[in-house]
């Protein structure tokens, strides 16, 4: 994306330079194209990017394609040049890049395990110059990593990175294929029923809700399973052990708000009247930690367990003992 030009609506005279095109490499096999487009279009907005594709700008053998299409060897894509300012080479600060190079928890040739502190993101975005992989890159001094998942800005614990294209697109495989055990720590408003052991409830993206976009439970969604025990109970609030079976955007929030139980510090589906009091007592974050990633990589057990933090434990016990 070196060369600049108009916008779609450029006459036709000059529709020539409006796209160029390019061959997918062994390397990039099986990558979907949104992806694709997102590592060779730094700079470039998501949803820019998930638009053109939409209006079929982006082609890949010259037939229109959706988002989740992944490519082949050899394919030719289409890309759209387009006019955006590119981002600057992303600098983070000294203290933050040291932070996120001594989170990392587990170490391993093809992917590192860090433990992702709360209120930091996990990518750069719409009003963010960096993320915690921009911090990581930086500090360790490898341009390579990408993300295998994703976890929310305010939530902590368990962030799985592959350190090489080809082992990324594998650990992204695991979990699609349902093989990676994924286990989180939720503290959730009132007293959780004793009877709840899961919600098997589906799941629908980007629903309209006061203004913002949402993920609400939807008959015609994506299912979405997740299972519960208890683990504290306290005189008005839960500790809960949480383990996903899928792993939808915003899965666990949306489903223990379904239960009428939200997680503590909830900005979007908790209680804003229930989170002011609970902050006034010293909880004032997303009580909500992946505590555990298990799987299987080429014949390894891996496993890396990250209990929640003094912070968690301390602010717990002001306000409730």
């Amino acid at each position: 994306m070196n060369k600049p030009v108009t916008s779609r609506d450029e006459p036709n005279t000059q529709a020539q330079s409006k796209f160029h095109h390019e061959r997918v490499t062994p390397d990039e096999d099986g990558q979907r194209v949104d992806n694709y487009l997102i590592k060779r279009c730094p700079g470039v907005p998501r949803s820019h990017i998930y638009r053109l594709i939409r209006t079929g700008d982006v082609r890949v053998d010259g037939r229109r394609i959706k988002q989740t299409r992944k490519l082949i060897t050899g394919e030719q894509v289409r890309i759209p040049a387009m006019q955006v300012t590119p981002r600057d080479n992303v600098y983070v600060p000294d203290k933050l890049a040291r932070a996120a190079g001594q989170a990392v928890v587990l170490e391993h040739s093809d992917f590192l395990i860090v433990n992702k502190p709360a209120g930091i993101a996990v990518h750069g975005g719409t009003g963010l110059a960096f993320g915690l992989i921009d911090a990581l890159r930086q500090y360790r001094l490898e341009p390579a990593l990408e993300l295998s998942h994703r976890l929310d800005r305010a939530t902590s614990g368990c962030l799985l990175v592959g350190r090489t294209l080809g082992a990324n697109r594998g650990l992204q495989n695991l979990f699609r294929q349902k093989t990676i055990t994924k286990r989180y720590i939720a503290l959730v408003d009132g007293r959780w029923p004793d009877a709840l052991k899961k919600i098997d409830a589906p799941l629908m993206n980007n629903v309209e809700h006061a203004g913002e976009r949402r993920v609400v439970v939807d008959s015609a969604g994506q299912d979405a399973l997740t299972h519960f025990s208890i683990t504290r109970r306290f005189k008005d609030a839960t500790e809960l052990s949480v383990q996903l079976d899928t792993g939808r955007t915003h899965q666990i929030r949306v489903h223990t708000r379904h239960a009428g139980h939200a997680v503590i510090g909830d900005q979007r589906y908790g209680d804003n009247v229930s989170n002011a009091r609970f902050k006034k007592r010293g909880l004032g974050r997303l009580f909500l930690h992946s505590c555990e990633l298990a799987f299987q990589w080429n014949e390894e057990s891996i496993q890396a367990t990250v209990p929640v933090g003094d912070e968690w434990q301390a602010a717990i016990k002001r306000a409730f003992e």
